[in-house]
């Protein structure tokens, strides 16, 4: 059994085990230069190496006092050098353990055992006597890009900014202390564009993260994966042969990207298993520097930052607090260098990652390419790279769901009635109109309100289910590849405002069995009312402004119908709904200002256990106030427009003063899809502009006031990349929540009204495809570096998906029901039509509908100088009639209709929903095979890396060597 290069250190490895397999030589996570000629990137077993000469006792110990006398001198210089807070330092020493680094970059072996001292005299032995080898040359060459300390050899981990003439000296002071006690490096540099500004720079030594990973449950490499079987294996590889042979014939897939593009996706494929400083010879530490990713590197960092004291008392902690406080201006990890270069790619190699993501990803030129998830995945974190896997999921499953809804069916007899006097549609202004007038409304609206619209809705619905579980499938995959199976359980932390608000009240977690603090139910529920309040009130305030646009669009009604200008009076109802949108669009954008604080405070008011629920709690919030604030006024024309307006004669006023509105004489869908693609549209194209172009205009912006204040010299300076970087735009405080919105927001507009906008979905395909590459160049180029977050779901998104879902389902039978004239149509042809008593069969059943929907009035009972009669759309009898303008049985035929259709729709939709969800599985059938075999390998392996362990310990203490367990 190959073992990891900490212990061929030691001695030559024992024989190969049966079960466990050699591993891969972990890929590199720092390059500086990611070219696919390069040496690191090919998969090398360890070799052993001759075992080291074994140090004197008295060389040990001499360099160990030699080492405690320079820590007490250095100890005593720290504090006086804590006074002086505008000055630079850089503390080589940990002050609580009194552990001692001189080189936390060294590339060289080093030895395993338990004593961590013995890994100190190796250390401070090998620098006298080691000369400088090229890797330690390079690093030297880099220092001056801002990637490592001064040295050149400690890479830098995070940043933090603050002014000099900020007042909170001493907190920062005590901060800075502590988290030197707590391990960690800092070194001080002053910026070079601005005085005022003083970069804190990080770096984790090896001893600090390895106890914080073994802290944090942090799952690490300990041995190659194997799937399968012997025999299965080969069955599988010449299967796999095969295959290959065969897809080599075919034509290259052009959205596929290039292996050779992007090497550095090269991973080892192995096994992982938390991480444990005393079983620290399990792993695969073939470099300490790449052992742990940069990503994990952040992590821990920001975990230190976050339960780091800077005053006493339990609330005085974090790093958030101070930020808030002005204590500190921005903190984030570095970005790994430039995202452009001078030579190109495909010759001279990317130069870092982040040029690597901006070639192969974020260029408008790769708009058609997959995107490198794990690369994303691997720069910014699991929770961004399960993002743009989400979104690229659903960018994909669009286009299958386009045409149903464009069949064109004109109805003839609109613009062939050239007699047909309609009644006025409003009290003093309005003329009588001829319903030819209206035929380009009705053409319009036959696009989509046809027999193909209801196929189109149970479709969309169907495909909304279909998106969901494919999603659940591709989930399951990518958190089992990226390691992700168990890390809710073991990651789950308490939030620091949590802890310090509830220090006081503590009790035993039935999970772990520790104490912990809690927050009281009567607590607990006053808050949420509370904050449930708010959430009504602020409902309540979207449908008054809903209130307001619908009292403006009575008002302006009739000032339009009176307007001088010919073709605004002639198309009143037209200018009324369009200026009624924009209006309308005005304030949703207003009113998203407010709902954000308004969450922000209701949420913090609840104090949330851990993060996660705390981002839970926030998203619900807003996705209520926006989704309210966005389709209140479509749901209003959908189901309340026209619905109330009562008959001539006799109609309904609103403060017995405005009359109110009626629908147009080809129908109420045509206001709902002009409703609907204005609000989409400018939405989209307003939070586009919010997302790239607001942080371009800003960046721009500084550069320019750099400029201008004569900051930079004569000559160009190349600025340090922590200094690029806090130039930058920072991420949104809520991080992903303003993305997810936005794409939750849209597949409800794609999927709740379809029925009366089916050009949604093409939208919303164009958007997506536009959203990837803006959220992209926004992440690599415009913002700085997000400290990389771990997820293993879109959070509550998902729930939030399947309600709308549903949703969706009851919308659309209510739309093609109430709203379309679908049903009066049925009804008309199988009951009132020419072929009543042959079924439908042409279109020449639906001939004298409109006739037949429209009812009669007598124009002499308006009081207004007419005579004769006008029409209506309605179903009541004539003014002849011995029950005038009374409902006529048609009218209760359509009724019981449209009652019918709408349970009937939901039933089946439901019930294919249903069935469809039941046959896909939320995983797929091999990956459970993997997860179980894995999990019976990983008891196997860690019994044999144990054993052998044992038994390499007593055959060089001298002992009997046995091979079953000592």
């Amino acid at each position: 059994m190959n073992t990891s290069k900490s212990e061929t250190v030691k001695e030559h490895p024992l024989k190969p085990s049966r079960r466990s397999m050699p591993c891969l030589a972990q890929s590199q996570t720092h390059p500086q230069i990611l070219s696919k000629h390069s040496s690191f990137l090919q998969p090398n077993c360890v070799q052993p190496q001759p075992p080291p000469q074994p140090l004197s006792a008295g060389t040990s110990t001499t360099t160990v006092d030699v080492v405690s006398e320079r820590a007490k001198v250095m100890e005593t210089l720290e504090n006086n050098l804590l006074k002086l807070s505008n000055t630079e330092y850089s503390d080589p020493f940990l002050g609580k353990d009194k552990d001692t680094y001189t080189d936390d970059s060294e590339h060289g072996n080093y030895d395993t055992r338990t004593d961590q001292s013995l890994l100190i005299q190796n250390k401070l032995t090998r620098q006298k006597t080691e000369p400088r080898t090229k890797s330690s040359l390079k690093t030297d060459g880099m220092a001056s890009s801002g990637l490592f300390f001064k040295d050149g050899k400690k890479r830098i981990d995070y940043i933090l900014v603050y002014k000099k003439s900020s007042l909170q000296v001493e907190k920062r002071s005590t901060f800075e202390k502590n988290l030197r006690a707590e391990g960690l490096m800092l070194e001080r540099e002053p910026a070079v564009t601005n005085s005022d500004i003083m970069f804190v720079k990080i770096h984790c030594p090896w001893e600090t993260l390895c106890k914080y990973a073994e802290r944090m449950n942090i799952r690490m490499p300990f041995r190659k994966k194997c799937y399968y079987t012997d025999w299965r294996s080969k069955t599988m590889g010449s299967l796999q042969r095969n295959m290959r042979e065969l897809k080599s014939w075919l034509p290259r897939n052009p959205m596929k990207l290039d292996k050779e593009a992007l090497p550095d996706l090269e991973e080892t494929d192995c096994y992982t298993a938390p991480f444990s400083r005393a079983r620290m010879h399990h792993f695969t530490i073939n470099n300490k520097d790449s052992f742990f990713s940069n990503s994990t590197r952040s992590r821990i960092v920001h975990h230190m930052l976050q339960r780091t004291k800077y005053e006493d008392g339990k609330s005085k902690m974090g790093i958030n607090r101070l930020l808030n406080n002005g204590t500190y201006e921005a903190a984030f990890p570095p970005h790994e260098g430039s995202h452009k270069s001078r030579h190109p790619i495909k010759t001279h190699g990317a130069q870092n990652h982040r040029h690597l993501l901006y070639e192969r990803w974020a260029r408008w030129g790769m708009w058609y390419k997959y995107q490198p998830l794990d690369l994303i995945r691997r720069y910014f974190g699991e929770k961004i790279g399960l993002y743009f896997a989400w979104l690229h999921l659903g960018m994909n499953t669009i286009p299958f769901m386009r045409v149903e809804g464009l069949s064109v069916q004109l109805n003839k007899e609109i613009c062939e009635a050239n007699e047909t006097i309609m009644c006025p549609m409003c009290e003093r202004n309005c003329t009588l109109q001829k319903l030819n007038e209206s035929c380009i409304y009705a053409k319009v609206t036959h696009l989509f309100d046809n027999g193909g619209t209801v196929f189109f809705a149970i479709f969309m619905a169907i495909w909304a289910t279909v998106f969901l579980e494919f999603w659940k499938r591709r989930r399951a995959v990518l958190t089992y590849d990226w390691d992700l199976i168990d890390w809710e359980d073991e990651e789950e932390e308490l939030r620091p405002q949590f802890e310090a608000k509830y220090s006081q009240v503590e009790r035993v977690n039935p999970i772990t069995g520790k104490p912990e603090p809690f927050q009281p139910f009567p607590d607990k529920l006053s808050r949420l009312m509370v904050s449930v309040s708010g959430i009504f009130f602020m409902i309540s305030l979207v449908l008054t402004a809903v209130f307001a646009v619908v009292v403006y669009r009575l008002v302006a009604m009739e000032q339009f119908a009176s307007f001088k200008w010919y073709f605004i009076k002639k198309y009143w109802q037209f200018a009324t709904s369009g200026t009624g949108v924009c209006i309308n669009f005005m304030i949703i954008m207003s009113l998203n200002v407010v709902y954000e604080k308004v969450a922000y405070l209701l949420t913090d008011l609840e104090h949330p256990r851990t993060e996660s629920e705390w981002e839970n709690s926030f998203a619900l919030k807003m996705f209520l106030f926006q989704f309210v604030n966005l389709n209140s006024s479509i749901f209003y024309i959908a189901f309340f427009l026209g619905r109330f307006a009562g008959r001539p004669g006799k109609y309904n006023k609103l403060f017995n003063r405005w009359r109110l509105e009626e629908c147009h004489p080809s129908g109420c869908l045509i206001d709902l899809c002009l409703q609907m693609g204005v609000i989409m549209v400018l939405k989209q194209m307003w939070n586009n502009f919010m997302e790239l172009g607001y942080p371009l205009l800003q960046n721009w912006w500084s550069r320019r006031k750099m400029k201008r204040g004569g900051q930079l010299m004569e000559h160009k300076i190349s600025l340090p990349q922590w200094e690029k970087d806090w130039n930058l735009q920072p991420m949104n405080l809520h991080g992903l929540m303003d993305e997810y919105l936005e794409m939750v927001l849209q597949f409800g507009f794609t999927t709740i009204f379809v029925a009366a906008f089916p050009l949604a979905p093409l939208l919303a395909l164009l958007n997506n495809i536009i959203e990837i590459r803006l959220d992209a160049y926004k992440f690599v180029t415009q913002w700085r570096r997000p400290m990389p977050a771990r997820a293993t779901d879109i959070g509550i998104w998902y729930g939030i998906l399947e309600g709308i879902g549903v949703l969706a389902v009851i919308t659309n039978a209510f739309v093609i029901a109430i709203t379309s004239d679908y049903i009066p149509r049925f009804v008309y042809a199988y009951k009132y039509g020419p072929c009543t008593d042959q079924g439908y069969r042409q279109e020449k059943c639906l001939k004298g509908y409109v006739n037949s929907s429209l009812s009669v009035f007598d124009l002499s009972e308006l009081g207004m100088g007419y005579s004769g009669y006008c029409r209506y759309r309605d179903y009541r009898a004539p003014p002849w009639s011995s029950t005038p303008y009374e409902f006529t049985l048609q009218f209760w035929h359509v009724l019981a209709a449209r009652l019918a259709f709408i349970i009937v729709f939901e039933h089946l939709v439901f019930g294919i929903k249903s069935f469809i969800a039941y046959l896909i599985p939320d995983m797929p059938k091999d990956l459970c095979d993997r997860m179980r075999r894995e999990k019976y390998l990983v008891q196997e392996m860690m019994y044999e890396a144990e054993l052998e362990h044992l038994q390499k310990e007593r055959k060089k203490n001298g002992k009997q060597y046995h091979h079953e367990w000592p």
